[in-house]
């Protein structure tokens, strides 16, 4: 039978350091999926990828992981990653709105030309990052939204199916 009184000692920082663990575990697997996705594609070496597929492929790949995962080890904080995301996402963009523009830099450029030419090199990139923007902001968040998303179709399935 289930406990229904909490002790007085049990104060849940087991099961809070449980959460933070496996919070973090699930983002490693997230960012690793991406990274071995962004490895293998460094060794095809395709020159003419365009950055829309890779920001796919981005969502895509660490999905498909993410929902493999859950589907052998149901886990709610898998579906929680996607905070990690935002806020990689947000330090990123407070990053490059602090940068200095100039010459060959996003000259006079407003904030949210600045964010959109960096982040997603469009229409042209900004030279902001030495224009790895995509690479350093917006296809990890990317990873980790796919993940999340990925796992949440597995446990909101699980859920729906009646015990």
């Amino acid at each position: 039978m289930a406990k229904l009184v909490i002790d007085d000692d049990d104060d849940g920082s087991e099961r809070l350091s449980q959460q933070a663990i496996s919070f973090f575990l699930h983002i490693l697997f997230a960012l690793g999926s991406w990274l071995g996705m962004m490895i293998l594609g460094y060794a095809i070496d395709p020159r003419s990828a365009n950055q829309t597929i890779i920001l796919l492929l981005s969502v895509l790949v660490p999905m498909t992981f993410g929902n493999l995962v859950t589907r052998f080890k149901a886990d709610e904080m898998a579906g929680h990653i996607w905070l990690a995301g935002l806020i990689w996402m947000l330090i990123v963009s407070l990053w490059i709105l602090d940068m200095p523009t100039g010459p060959n830099a996003c000259f006079e450029c407003g904030a949210t030309e600045k964010l959109t030419r960096t982040l997603f090199s469009f229409p042209r990139p900004s030279g902001l990052i030495d224009n790895n923007g995509p690479f350093f902001g917006t296809w990890p968040s990317a990873a980790l939204f796919g993940y999340s998303i990925g796992a949440r179709f597995v446990l909101a399935r699980r859920k729906a199916r009646p015990a």
